[in-house]
């Protein structure tokens, strides 16, 4: 079986910083792309940064210029970076990995969600 456990949320004020981690376990050949994603409440689970394993990356309009997505490929390991927060990045951040397994295609597996409150 395979484990995303994420840390790294908590309250912080606007204009703050925090630094989520997602690391994943178990028996795994190698991690496809790594991502994060957010829902608030009220709203849609949506896309806020995902990297490949070749680091390219792609970010939601509206974490551009603030948010930095990064990895550590020997850890499989995935960072989000998030600087001049605002409340509307008060959400519950996901992680999410493509990860390969032996004998079978990969599978998408998700974090249990780590909370992200912004104060104004």
């Amino acid at each position: 079986q395979v484990q995303l456990v994420e840390s790294g949320g908590g309250l912080v004020q606007a204009g703050g910083s925090l630094r989520l981690s997602c690391a994943a376990s178990g028996v795994i050949l190698g991690v496809n792309s790594m991502g994060w994603y957010r829902q608030a409440p009220g709203k849609q689970r949506e896309l806020v940064a995902v990297i490949t394993s070749g680091g390219s990356t792609n970010y939601a309009d509206s974490v551009k210029g603030r948010f930095t997505i990064s990895r550590d490929n020997a850890k499989n390991t995935v960072y989000l970076q998030m600087n001049s927060l605002k409340p509307e990045d008060t959400a519950v951040y996901y992680c999410n990995a493509n990860v390969r397994r032996l004998g079978r295609l990969s599978d998408d597996y998700w974090g249990q969600g780590t909370q992200v409150t912004v104060s104004s």
